[in-house]
């Protein structure tokens, strides 16, 4: 059976874009057949992250109410759900509503602090969402929610095939790796670089009738020129000098399997005109070898880059991309799949965790503990552009997990925050989604850089109002997240984890439990500090 039976000449190119790009509305207009949902990216329970709620009741027009005791939110493919259940939160729900234009408005009456896309805000108003696009919402400084479009009544994706997340973006790719996984045509998947390309190769062949074939990958940008025809399809014993013995060839070793070709727009002419005749005629020649050998392989094929203007360019030959192109998959880029970000990221840090022996460290507790993954590192995940996708977020994952090794929770490096910063962009608009943001209360202050903020400025804003970060932190002009930054490079200014418990407790004992004294006495956060005096077994006086 010759390579991808069934193809005679080039034939016509058809593409399942799998990606969030698909169907995408133009700026501004609604997507009618999407609806708006909630994942977690950041909880203090770890196991929370991923969890969703479709908000379908604003589709007619309707609200949604969230406190911390209601409504539930789901794991995909889960019966079975939970509130958010932090204690930290209001128990006055955050109002959710529909509004005209097909905008969303976030109103918070009171308790809950909210922080839309990395404002804080009592009430805020969306532009209409687009797919592709997040919106990062932080309540109570504790937990990140992403808003963002899904399908409704898409059913749950049984088998992940490997992938972590169930955005949009990679539920519509699981679905058309399903649809075209038994079929013999060749597929390119097209991508930027480190989306997991290879990934879906793998799935494509694990799923097909090739299953238990082999499967065999190769990088065409590291074929050399001069061994390119041994490389692809291998040689006899002599044929040229260094040759001891027979070598099989990356065509001969995926016989009656899949041959993935990978960096497929970084092929040297020679490679790509070997590639074509092995393609058209199903029949190669081994170097040194005097007979044809037929082979049945399903070749899948990916690149990062823009073939037909190489094309056009005469960097790539056409024909080669109509026989490799029977089918196309776009992998969407980590920035159009912020909602699956948090799930990513703590995947990664279990696999970071377990191999340095501290996989337990994480571990949830008292819920008044502070979340092993700080909230402002977090909207930084959700916010960065990640050019370098997945593999750069697992990268990112790795030094954080190292660099906090013996911390009780993850600290983040100057140098990395600043990375993360210098391209941390509203996912929204980055994703063409309009974020438009009106306050219903403008912030006290015009906003500022929070690496302007001096020490002197931050300690008089703290005691000014009586250590309520929210409050100080609107003064000043910055993101009530932001604070702990400058507070974090300020000697001279201390949180309620700096102190020691022997310091609480005879602070507890000469005010007589009364937290607001303690807090005022000792200049911390008297939110924060509530949590370590619950932790030591204190009792708070009431009034």
């Amino acid at each position: 059976m010759p390579v991808n039976a069934g193809f005679v000449g080039d034939p016509p190119r058809k593409h399942i874009d799998a990606s969030t790009m698909e169907r995408r509305s133009p700026r501004g207009e609604p997507t009618a057949e999407l609806v708006p949902a909630l994942t977690i990216a950041a909880h203090p329970d770890p196991a929370r992250v991923g969890a969703r709620l479709v908000l379908e009741g604003l589709a007619a027009g309707g609200e949604v109410q969230i406190s911390r005791r209601s409504p539930d939110f789901h794991h995909a493919g889960s019966a079975l759900g939970a509130p958010l259940a932090d204690v930290f939160m209001s128990r006055r729900p955050i109002r959710i509503a529909s509004a005209p234009g097909h905008r969303i408005r976030i109103v918070s009456d009171d308790g809950t602090a909210v922080a839309v896309d990395g404002v804080e805000r009592d009430e805020v108003e969306l532009g209409p969402l687009a797919p592709g696009g997040g919106v990062p919402i932080a309540l109570a400084d504790r937990i990140l929610l992403v808003l963002h479009l899904v399908e409704p009544g898409a059913p749950a994706d049984v088998d992940p095939m490997g992938m972590i997340g169930s955005g949009l973006g990679i539920s519509r790719l699981r679905r058309a790796i399903a649809q075209i996984s038994d079929l013999a045509v060749p597929v390119l998947i097209r991508g930027e670089t480190g989306t997991g390309k290879e990934l879906v190769a793998s799935a494509l062949h694990a799923r097909g009738p090739r299953r238990h074939g082999p499967f065999v990958s190769v990088n065409l940008a590291t074929i050399p020129r001069e061994l390119a025809s041994a490389e692809l399809f291998g040689a006899v014993r002599g044929a040229y000098t260094g040759a001891a013995r027979d070598r099989e060839g990356y065509f001969r070793a995926a016989d009656g399997g899949t041959l993935f070709l990978d960096e497929l727009g970084e092929a040297s002419p020679e490679v790509q005109a070997m590639l074509l005749r092995v393609l058209e005629t199903g029949e190669l020649y081994p170097v040194g070898g005097d007979a044809p050998v037929a082979i049945d392989v399903r070749v899948l094929a990916a690149t990062d880059a823009d073939l037909d203007n190489q094309i056009r360019d005469g960097r790539f030959k056409a024909p080669l991309l109509h026989r490799l192109a029977g089918h196309e998959l776009y992998l969407p880029p980590l920035r159009e799949r912020s909602e699956d970000i948090g799930l990513l990221f703590h995947h990664f840090a279990r696999e970071e965790l377990a191999s340095i022996g501290e996989a337990d460290r994480r571990e949830p507790g008292d819920p008044d503990t502070e979340p092993w993954l700080p909230l402002s590192i977090a909207l930084r995940l959700v916010r960065y552009h990640w050019p370098g996708n997945i593999r750069q977020l697992r990268n990112v994952t790795r030094q954080l997990v190292i660099g906090s090794r013996g911390q009780p929770h993850l600290q983040l490096p100057a140098r990395l925050a600043a990375e993360l910063d210098a391209h941390a962009t509203s996912a929204t608009v980055a994703a063409d989604a309009s974020l438009d943001v009106t306050a219903a209360k403008p912030p006290p202050a015009a906003r500022r850089r929070p690496a302007e903020i001096t020490e002197p400025e931050l300690i008089a804003a703290l005691r000014a109002r009586a250590w309520d970060l929210k409050a100080a932190a609107d003064h000043l002009g910055i993101p009530r997240a932001s604070i702990y930054d400058v507070i974090a490079r300020s000697p001279n200014v201390r949180t309620a984890g700096d102190l020691s418990p022997a310091e609480i407790e005879r602070c507890h004992r000469e005010c007589a439990g009364d937290l607001d004294r303690m807090a005022e006495r000792l200049e911390v956060s008297r939110r924060a500090l509530r949590r370590r005096v619950k932790e030591l077994g204190l009792k708070i006086a009431k009034g």
